[in-house]
């Protein structure tokens, strides 16, 4: 294969909803291209791009796939991506590697719950964009109606540079009102004939030409001057402004295709190798640390890894952007975030599962690697002197969480081996062993997302799990003073055990100030605070620890025993055995012995006398509240409002933003178990969400009782 020069590489990704035939449209760019001889078919699971079995099995794409295609003396590298939300870490991965995007649009269904998800994500980016309408033969083709749905969902920026003539079943020709030219198609695709535009369409070509003039001149002021100078612009200058439009994110070109006839192809892979920013037009990753470096052959090598696979046979693989320099079979370099040299035993451009072995990579180009020992996805590889590393990839935060439990235990320790394998070929599913909750967590994006991760465990790995509802972290509180005393005494022959402590606890604020008197029953007990401690409890809140011995009837040397059994019940709350939290104890009299006392006796003493007090000072469990922002057509906002209120969620405000609906809110943690299901089935895919926590707020009477009877039942059948 001919090694490409930077300037000679395009660097694309394919987004939009699934359905909307990215993978189609790829296997027709190979084919364009002269990678493959023989297009295949989603239907028939012969494509390059999901040559894996899951692929296969659900019948779309499941990951996104590297391949790349040579038109026009350019290099076109194309990473194919899932078009479920759910699956929004693989494009991700893309976005943050490539120069442009083409979001493909069905123009038999408009813009649809992922065309909006992908638009979002490429914003993100900052990625320039092509609108790529296919499926133009369905007969329930309406491109105007999908043209105006796309201009209402991102704005008056999408241009038309192609509009079908004929769209439906008898789809054949399109106008290109950049050349000015029809392309006219055999009836099962293939070369077309291009032709002058044809009277009947000649007002409308011309309308949309000027269009696509005035909008490439706004982009630069000398183009602005030509144009005012000569009423138009040639196709030179036009396309001058078209790359800069696209670059700053001001023009966003529609094209037409049906990639299934390979109808529209080679004409949109020409506008890409003319028009598309090659890899070094785009802005360089950020560089974190380290030398900085250009995206030129001759400057030092750098990699940045985008993804990690492993696959049968093969092991793992690693993806990779050439960031400077030029790659070779046998360079070392050093990994900047281990400091571990790594060798390429060698180097390939990949095609889907094919890959093929070449001399060398330049900056600017995607290809894979074997064999590498200690390298995974978001690590930089250079040079040792150079020490550069570039910004990792920030995936999406997750909105489904599931407890994942081997039906066989005898099988808990192999899941953990497979979800450390999964977690580096998705690093949007988040694993977590939960000490308080005793419950492995699997957070995603999606109960889809973690449907696939469930396949993995049935189909390749032979194991079977469960998926339980996660349980809930509560904490408990104190929401009035109490006290309480404890004499602990043991005698068995020899020395025994004595130790007695007197405490008053009561409700802990920030900032507040230790009390001085309390009022037990008719009497006033003085509080002459000697020392205060204050801890930070690791689970949040804060344990306030006051001194408040005088006389020496309990020793100094006991207090740290007291507290040290004030923690064992912290740790363990009465209630529902969650953490306790912003309490504030008073430690104020107790006794000792002067040969049975030790630290095992306070520690017990103190123990028993603040799990007394704890009971008595009208315990409250509190629940973890969240912070959410819920976005939604507004056709969908009464349902999803009726959604909440329903999850006991207070409302905080509403506004728009982009086109949707915003709702704030607060709501429990409780309520949110598959919210993302249930969002979107009310808003037909097109609500989105995200979450943080907020606090932690007291739980309804009713909501208490039920929690304390459900640890009680728990409890019983221990």
């Amino acid at each position: 294969m001919k090694v490409y020069k930077t300037e000679e590489i395009r660097n694309i990704a394919l987004i939009g909803n699934a359905g909307s035939g990215k993978t189609t449209l790829a296997e027709a760019m190979l084919f364009e291209g002269g990678v493959i001889n023989r297009r295949g078919e989603v239907t028939a699971k012969n494509t390059v791009s999901d040559y894996n079995q899951i692929e296969q099995d659900y019948g779309n794409s499941v990951f996104s796939t590297l391949l790349y295609t040579e038109y026009n003396g350019k290099k076109i590298n194309i990473l194919d991506t899932p078009g479920m939300d759910d699956l929004c870490g693989s494009v991700v991965q893309a976005l943050s590697v490539t120069a442009l995007s083409l979001i493909t649009i069905n123009a038999a269904t408009g813009v649809e719950a992922g065309t909006e998800a992908a638009g979002r994500q490429a914003d993100h980016a900052s990625t320039p964009l092509v609108y790529v309408f296919n499926q133009l033969d369905h007969e329930n083709t309406n491109f105007d109606s999908a043209l105006d749905q796309c201009k209402k969902a991102f704005g008056n920026k999408v241009t038309v540079v192609q509009y079908p003539v004929d769209p439906g079943p008898s789809f054949s020709s399109i106008v290109d009102v950049l050349k000015m030219k029809m392309y006219k198609y055999p009836a099962n695709g293939g070369k077309p004939e291009i032709l002058d535009i044809p009277a009947s369409e000649k007002d409308k070509a011309d309308e949309l030409h000027n269009e696509l003039v005035e909008m490439a001149a706004e982009n630069e002021e000398a183009l602005m001057e030509l144009y005012f100078d000569k009423g138009t612009l040639s196709e030179d200058e036009m396309r001058q402004g078209i790359k800069i439009g696209m670059l700053e994110r001001g023009l966003f070109p529609v094209f037409c295709t049906c990639a299934k006839k390979n109808m529209g192809v080679g004409r949109l892979m020409e506008f890409i190798t003319n028009i598309s920013p090659a890899p070094s037009e785009k802005k360089m990753t950020a560089i974190t640390e380290g030398k900085e470096v250009k995206m030129e052959a001759s400057d030092i090598p750098s990699i940045f890894v985008f993804k990690t696979a492993v696959e049968s046979h093969v092991g793992e693989i690693t993806y990779f952007k050439v960031m400077s320099g030029t790659i070779k079979e046998g360079i070392d370099l050093v990994n900047s975030s281990t400091g571990n040299k790594e060798r390429f035993s060698a180097v390939f451009v990949s095609a889907g599962k094919n890959r093929e072995k070449v001399d060398q990579l330049v900056a600017g180009d995607l290809g894979c690697t074997v064999k590498l020992k200690d390298t995974k996805y978001n690590q930089t590889l250079t040079t040792k002197e150079a020490g550069t590393k570039f910004a990792e990839i920030t995936f999406p935060s997750s909105r489904h969480t599931v407890a994942m439990k081997a039906k066989n235990d005898s099988d808990d320790e192999k899941i953990g081996e497979v979800l450390n394998k999964i977690k580096y070929e998705d690093p949007t599913y988040i694993i977590e062993y939960s000490q308080e909750l005793k419950q492995l967590l699997v957070h995603g994006q999606g109960e889809y997302h973690l449907n696939i991760l469930k396949w993995y465990f049935d189909h390749i790995y032979k194991i079977e799990v469960d998926y339980l509802a996660p349980k809930i972290p509560y904490r408990e509180t104190i929401t009035k003073y109490a006290q309480a005393d404890y004499r602990h005494k043991k005698q068995s022959g020899g020395s025994g055990q004595f130790g007695e402590v007197h405490m008053i606890i009561e409700p802990y604020e920030e900032g507040s100030e230790p009390k001085k008197m309390f009022k037990l029953g008719e009497k006033d007990q003085k509080m002459p605070v000697r020392s205060v401690e204050e801890h930070e409890l690791p689970w949040g809140g804060k344990l306030i620890f006051c001194n408040c011995i005088v006389g020496g009837s309990i020793d100094a040397r006991f207090l740290p025993a007291i507290m040290k059994g004030i923690m064992e019940k912290m740790v363990e709350g009465p209630l529902t055995g969650s953490y306790a939290r912003d309490i504030r104890v008073y430690v104020y009299y107790g006794k000792m012995h002067p040969v049975d006392s030790n630290e095992i006796s306070f520690k017990l003493a103190g123990r028993h006398a603040f799990s007394e007090a704890f009971k008595n000072a009208s315990a409250k469990i509190l629940e973890p509240i969240l912070d959410l922002d819920v976005w939604t057509p507004s056709d969908r906002m009464g349902d999803v409002m009726s959604d909440l209120q329903g999850r006991r969620a207070m409302i905080m405000g509403m506004g728009s933003e982009k086109g949707l609906e915003k709702i704030t809110a607060k709501v429990p943690q409780k309520e949110m178990n598959k919210y993302t299901t249930s969002l979107s089935s009310i808003t037909g895919g097109r609500g989105v969400f995200s979450i943080s926590v907020a606090g932690y707020e007291k739980v309804p009477a009713d909501v208490q009782d039920e929690l304390l009877k459900a640890y009680e039942a728990e409890q019983n059948e221990e």
